[in-house]
């Protein structure tokens, strides 16, 4: 694959709002608009008062507006500073975070509306016993919608029996975390907006490398899972793993009826020449706990990359990324976390059918 061209060669510029000291890759939110300038409504309006659970709820469609909307909001162009003043979100996070939390709590401020925050199981009744249905009952009474991680896969099924408002999945057991593919998404959208927008050359067609299991790393499975989706501009995917069986039973139907040419490979070094996208992750939640994969598939700046290779991470990193990559163009994660908040919003205002109420004419198609 060494005449494989990369994608990436297209010529798109940087963000001209890029702050001083902001480190890494910050494509311009802009250039995503002028793909394909305003925003159909109709389309965003599927998500109103829906649950999202699943990245396989979303087709490309969807997805590009999604993501446009969070690029005006980014861009500060659709006035939605007090959209939600009358909601309140319940963070129930019964399994650590710090990214996805503050993310949501922080997207929901951003839109003038209230949060109420669970950072820790042990402070709540199922300490002592108290079952997942009975609490989604209880959500009903505290909040408009409540977002839940929880280290159970079954846990958001249980809580649903009796829920009544909107629930989005911050990420259940080894599951699924849908926002995150997200926000993984609006970051690639933004680098390369042909990707949802358009169609890119046949040589510029995406080679993506996937460090991870996705069959027990919810964060790769719901990003392979979005990557399925945009078949017309990807040409291969490499899964590196150091699993037997990677994928499962589930993935593997989908990939298996994807077009896209996927394979499976131990060795990293070897492949990183033709990669344009690298997506990265070392950290697996099996059973009661977590466990660290990856030792053999790390990144620095000693590795072998194109100069315009782009690396995602939904981070938390250990060793697996090395910080010198930061300040370089390769360094496209420091956004994609930075994209989450816009995205959520943008997620939040569809949700409460709010788009319509803060969206400028001109920027409606």
């Amino acid at each position: 694959m060494n005449d494989i061209q990369s994608a990436s060669q297209l010529d798109h510029k940087a963000d001209p709002q890029r702050k001083a000291g902001v480190l890494g890759n910050c494509p311009n939110p802009q250039d995503l608009i002028d793909m394909s300038p305003g925003l159909d409504l109709a389309v965003l309006d599927r998500l109103h008062n829906c649950s999202i659970l699943s990245s396989r709820q979303f087709d490309k469609e969807l997805m590009g507006e999604l993501a446009k909307l969070a690029a005006y909001l980014q861009l500060k162009k659709v006035p939605a500073g007090q959209a939600l003043h009358d909601k309140i979100m319940a963070a129930a996070f019964f399994e650590p975070s710090t990214r996805t939390r503050l993310s949501f709590e922080s997207a929901m401020l951003h839109v003038g509306g209230k949060t109420l925050s669970v950072a820790d199981a042990k402070t709540t009744g199922v300490a002592k016993g108290e079952s997942m249905r009975d609490i989604g009952q209880m959500f009903n009474s505290y909040a408009d919608i409540v977002v839940v991680r929880h280290t159970q896969q079954q846990a958001l099924q249980e809580l649903t029996d009796y829920l009544r408002i909107p629930l989005i999945n911050g990420g259940n057991g080894s599951d699924e975390h849908p926002t995150q593919a997200l926000a993984d998404w609006y970051a690639l959208m933004k680098w390369r907006p042909e990707l949802a927008f358009g169609q890119l050359p046949e040589q510029f067609r995406l080679n993506i490398g996937i460090i991870g299991t996705p069959g027990n790393m919810r964060t790769v499975k719901s990003f392979l899972t979005l990557a399925l989706l945009f078949h017309e501009n990807i040409n291969h995917i490499t899964i590196f793993s150091e699993m037997a069986d990677p994928l499962g039973d589930e993935l593997r139907a989908l990939t298996n009826a994807s077009p896209i040419t996927i394979d499976f490979s131990r060795n990293l070094k070897q492949s990183l020449e033709y990669l344009d996208v690298i997506y990265m992750n070392a950290i697996a939640f099996l059973g009661d706990g977590y466990r660290f994969f990856g030792d053999e598939f790390s990144l620095n700046s000693a590795s072998q990359m194109k100069p315009d290779t782009v690396i995602l991470h939904p981070l938390a990193r250990g060793e697996e990324l090395g910080t010198c990559l930061d300040d370089t163009d390769h360094n496209l994660y420091f956004n994609q976390a930075d994209g989450a908040v816009w995205l959520r919003q943008a997620l939040l205002l569809a949700i409460f059918g709010r788009v319509r109420e803060v969206v400028p004419r001109e920027f409606i198609r």
